[in-house]
């Protein structure tokens, strides 16, 4: 479904993935650095580019690095920044593993033969679909797209079914968005690998004539969905859950609504790849090995709510109900693809969306 045999992955320019996944991460991408000097072979430390936030992921770089048995040290950005810094490196950059926070970073990184196979040993671990066939990366943990409802404004029954569903006048109004996010951006590019561009653009056209709300992040909507400002927002499964965490979950009233084989459904993943530079590849992967373990991946599932990869993890916390995986049926996306950003940017000015 998600694996990279099913289409060849783009070559993407620097300009493309350092300006618009940057620019979606919020925060402005800083110039290319010059090319670094070659990494040293065998150097002793290994060196990380992440593209996932420190605090988040900063207390599972100390595991890993117990895990792993050498010095860590980490470089943080925003991962289209790590991404655009990977690619003007090239075969120079000291970075031994890249840690994206999307698909569409490591399909453009692995696409320039940035990335080295990951042996099959490495990989088995992670459920078959999120994995790359060709070994270059593997996801870490997964996110899903989902429809946000208002369960006192809502009955189950008048939940929309399809990306269409969306368009009934009965929703004029009372879908919220976060049109400069990373995971709208991406939910819009996937629109456009799925349909077309001709048939992503009819349906942006028509969404936006309903007068969709617009917020500022995901957590704006799903705070706008419990206040009745909206009856319904299109955001990622987890941020309920970060709400949840501070509520009283009974009386909260707001729910997820899962799509099946649908736009609204899409899957994207954070995952990580080993450099074709590194000049001693034992400790990344290593280092690949450790967050595919349980341990890790009870971490992300535990302080993020996202997916994991792997078989056999359920949440710690009994309000966060994450279904298997593999039975949300996604719809059949490329996702190393979803790194044309800019091209949805484009669109979503062109129609009034952004």
């Amino acid at each position: 479904m998600h694996t990279t045999s099913k289409r060849v992955i783009r070559a993407v320019a620097v300009v493309v993935v350092g300006a618009a996944l940057a620019a979606c991460g919020g925060a402005p991408a800083a110039a290319p650095p010059a090319a670094a000097e070659p990494a040293a072979e065998g150097d002793g430390v290994l060196t990380i580019y992440s593209g996932r936030n420190e605090e988040l992921v900063g207390p599972l770089i100390a595991q890993l690095q117990t895990a792993v048995g050498v010095p860590v040290e980490v470089r943080y950005g925003s991962t289209g920044e790590m991404a655009a810094q990977l690619l003007e490196e090239g075969a120079a950059s000291p970075a031994d593993l890249f840690f994206a926070q999307d698909a569409g970073a490591l399909g453009a990184v692995s696409g320039a033969g940035l990335l080295a196979p990951i042996p099959a040993d490495v990989l088995e671990p992670a459920l078959e679909d999120y994995r790359a066939t060709d070994g270059t990366w593997v996801a870490t943990s997964a996110r899903a797209r989902v429809v946000a409802y208002n369960t006192d404004l809502v009955p189950a029954a008048d939940l929309p079914a399809s990306l269409d569903a969306l368009l009934d006048p009965r929703w004029a109004g009372q879908v919220g968005i976060a049109p400069s996010n990373a995971s709208w951006l991406s939910f819009v590019t996937g629109l456009r690998l799925i349909r077309g561009e001709d048939g992503a653009r009819q349906w942006l056209t028509a969404f936006a004539a309903t007068n969709p709300q617009k917020f500022e992040g995901n957590g704006a909507v799903v705070d706008a969905v419990a206040a009745g400002t909206v009856q319904l927002g299109l955001v990622n499964h987890y941020y309920l859950y970060q709400d949840l965490a501070e509520v009283d979950a009974a009386t909260y009233p707001v729910r997820n609504h899962f799509v099946a084989d649908d736009p609204l459904g899409l899957v994207n993943v954070a995952g990580v790849g080993v450099t074709a530079a590194a000049g001693d590849p034992a400790p990344a992967l290593e280092a690949v090995r450790f967050l595919l373990s349980a341990p890790a991946q009870q971490y992300l599932v535990d302080e993020t709510a996202e997916y994991p990869v792997i078989a056999g993890i359920t949440p710690a916390r009994q309000d966060v109900d994450l279904a298997p995986l593999e039975s949300l049926s996604a719809p059949d996306v490329e996702l190393a693809d979803l790194s044309s950003l800019a091209e949805t940017e484009t669109m979503l000015q062109e129609v009034g969306l952004l």
